[in-house]
C-alpha cells in the first residue's frame, strides 16, 4: 500500500478530513484495523508480565519497554495504547516491509542473472552438501558465516536495490564542505550506491565487486565508520539500529531459498523487469513472475 496516496491530508489537516472525506475515511479505517490487531496482543503480553508468568530469563520484548517508558516533559505519564500502536506498528514496518522488499529485489537479479544464481548455489552446497535425500535440512545461522558470496550477493542488492531509496534521500540547498568532503549543490545523498565515480559499472549486478579475491573488499563497512560508498541503513546516530538483524534474514533466507529452489523467469516472454516503484519503501513496479523447480529430491 503506497502511503503518499494520504500525503494530501497534510497539506490541509483540517479542510482535508473534509474536502477529501473518502479518503480520509479510508485512513482512519486503517488505523483502526492497526489498532485491532496490535491492542489486544500488546495487552496480553504486559498481563503475563503482571501476573509474572514470564520467565525471569525471558528475553525482554519491545512492548515491556514502551510499557515501563515515562515522559519527564509530560509529568513522567505513561504511552498511552494509541501511541504504543503507533510505536509497535513503525517497529513491524521497519523490520518487515524493508527486509521482504529486499529480499524480492534481490531474488529477481538471481533470477534475471542465472549464473549468479548458479555461482551462489555451488557455494552453498560446498558448504552444507547438496541434500540429498535430507529433505528436513536447512542451511544454518552458523553456516552463513562460512559463504562469503552469499554476503557479497546480498550487498550487491542492498548497493542497487536499498530499501529506504525514497524514503532518506537528502540534497543540499547549496554547496557546503563537511568533515573535508566538499558536497555540490543540488547533490543527492541516496544515490552514491549508483555513482560511477565510486563503483565500476555501476548499474550492473556484480556481487564479486564486494570479494577481496576479485579486487574487491571483503568485510565491507555497511556502517559507514570507515568511508561512505553506500548506506541503504543510513548512517551515524540514525542508522537503523536493526541493520545487523536484516543481514541475517536476507542471508538466511536466500540461501534457503536458492539451496531447495532453482529459480527461472515465468514461461513465456516474460523478462524481470528491475523498474522501480515508489512507495514507503521502495518496491518492484511489475511484480516478479518466475518458474520455480524443487532442487533438493524427497527421500523414495
Amino acid at each position: 500500500m503506497s502511503v503518499f496516496r494520504f500525503n494530501i491530508l497534510n497539506i490541509w489537516p483540517k479542510l482535508g478530513r473534509i474536502i477529501f472525506r473518502k479518503k480520509w475515511k479510508e485512513l482512519i479505517g486503517i488505523r483502526e484495523d492497526q489498532d485491532n490487531v496490535l491492542i489486544p496482543i500488546i495487552k496480553t503480553r504486559l498481563e503475563k508480565v503482571m501476573k509474572q508468568e514470564v520467565q525471569d530469563d525471558a528475553v525482554v520484548a519491545y512492548v515491556d519497554s514502551l510499557a515501563n517508558l515515562k515522559l519527564p516533559e509530560e509529568g513522567n505519564r505513561k504511552l498511552s495504547d494509541e501511541e504504543m500502536v503507533s510505536l509497535c506498528g513503525e517497529f513491524l514496518n521497519g523490520g518487515t516491509d524493508t527486509t521482504s522488499n529486499t529480499l524480492q529485489w534481490i531474488m529477481a537479479n538471481l533470477v534475471k542473472y542465472p549464473h549468479v544464481q548458479e555461482k551462489l548455489y555451488q557455494e552453498i552446497v560446498s558448504v552444507v552438501g547438496d541434500g540429498g535425500k535430507l529433505v528436513e535440512m536447512v542451511v544454518k545461522e552458523e553456516e552463513l558465516q562460512r559463504m562469503p558470496y552469499l554476503k557479497a550477493v546480498v550487498l550487491e542488492g542492498l548497493r542497487l536495490h536499498p530499501p529506504g531509496h525514497f524514503v532518506l534521500p537528502h540534497s543540499v540547498s547549496k554547496e557546503v564542505e563537511l568533515d573535508g568532503y566538499l558536497i555540490p549543490k543540488n547533490a543527492v545523498v541516496a544515490e552514491m550506491g549508483r555513482d560511477g565515480e565510486v563503483w565500476k559499472d555501476p548499474l550492473e549486478f556484480r556481487a564479486e565487486r564486494f570479494l577481496s579475491g576479485n579486487g574487491g573488499e571483503e568485510g565491507f563497512d555497511i556502517t559507514c565508520s570507515r568511508e561512505i560508498k553506500m548506506m541503504p541503513f543510513g548512517a551515524g546516530r540514525r542508522m537503523c539500529p536493526g541493520y545487523t538483524l536484516a543481514l541475517l534474514h536476507l542471508e538466511y533466507f536466500v540461501a534457503n531459498l536458492v539451496f531447495y529452489l532453482e529459480w527461472r523467469p515465468a514461461v513465456g516472454n516474460y523478462e524481470v523487469d528491475l523498474s522501480e516503484k515508489q512507495e514507503f519503501t521502495v518496491g518492484m513496479k511489475n511484480p516478479l513472475l518466475v518458474s520455480i523447480s524443487r532442487r533438493v529430491k524427497p527421500s523414495p
